[in-house]
């Protein structure tokens, strides 16, 4: 991801003007102006980093001459007690810009280390874990860039680059047949190629899927494991299969244990930890 980018420049200044507003009145206060800081980036809980070039780009955002040592990269799994960078600048800048830098890093870490688990766990079996759209308004692009550091891949991105006809969808369009056969002719109208998953809450919704054809994926919406193996063998290769709907870490192994392509979790966004980071600083 480029942390450089217009967007997230933009993002990075709105939430400065959030937090700063008219100014860091405590440091101007307190603080004689010119004085230089050097702090120390503490992990403080094993996990998984991820948003770490980030915290260099927002600290610097504040101060360009800022000097920044990272001693470990987006992606790595470390252990509490590890220092991960180092900062030298002015001291203002460094207190305005801490916690903003430590409210993404942390969160994205959580987000980072959720997925790393869901990861380990199915390990072995042949399932991928995919993330949801229930991700922080405004947030998502980082926060399912966070998922991939842990290990995990993105489904859909928006309701733009998939089609996925959910329970809602094919209730109001009068079934499961009429809206994929509505969808396939719109597609074809418009000339776009998307991929088509169908979410379905039974058998019978999964044979009638597979009777409509053109369908890529078939969602098994809150189906139990042994219902997943039976409509895994019933799909058998047709389409892809996915996993989903009262999925946690304390049995997402026997789902992923019955043959399913993909499990999604919305978890791995929606209620996540923050990684315990601090970002302590001192006058030189």
């Amino acid at each position: 991801m480029d942390f450089r980018s217009k967007e997230i420049i933009e993002l990075i200044d709105r939430c400065f003007a959030e937090d700063i507003g008219s100014g860091d009145h405590s440091s101007l206060a307190s603080i004689p102006q010119g004085t230089v800081g050097e702090s120390r980036l503490l992990l403080k809980q094993d996990g998984v980093i991820a948003g770490l070039e980030l915290g260099e780009v927002i600290l610097r955002r504040l101060d360009p001459n800022l000097e920044w040592v990272a001693m470990a990269k987006d992606g790595d799994y470390l252990h509490s007690g590890t220092q991960l960078a180092s900062a030298r600048g002015n001291v203002h800048a460094l207190l305005a810009g801490e916690r903003l830098m430590l409210n993404f890093m942390q969160r994205l870490s959580g987000v980072a280390t959720q997925t790393y688990n869901a990861v380990e766990i199915v390990r072995g079996t042949g399932a991928t874990i995919l993330d949801t759209r229930k991700t922080t308004p405004g947030l998502r692009m980082l926060e399912k860039w966070a998922v991939t550091m842990g290990g995990g891949k993105n489904h859909r991105i928006g309701l733009y680059d998939m089609i996925m006809l959910k329970d809602n969808h094919n209730d109001s369009a009068g079934g499961i047949t009429a809206a994929v056969n509505r969808t396939k002719a719109y597609l074809l109208e418009k000339g776009l190629d998307l991929g088509i998953e169908v979410e379905t809450r039974n058998m019978d919704e999964v044979n009638e899927v597979l009777a409509v054809r053109g369908v890529q994926r078939i969602m098994l919406d809150n189906f139990s494991p042994s219902a997943c193996v039976e409509a895994v063998k019933v799909i058998a290769d047709r389409c892809e299969t996915e996993a989903s709907g009262g999925i946690n870490l304390g049995n997402l192994r026997s789902y992923a244990e019955t043959g399913v392509d993909f499990i999604s979790l919305g978890s791995l966004t929606h209620s996540v930890s923050s990684l315990d980071i601090s970002f302590k600083t001192k006058v030189i």
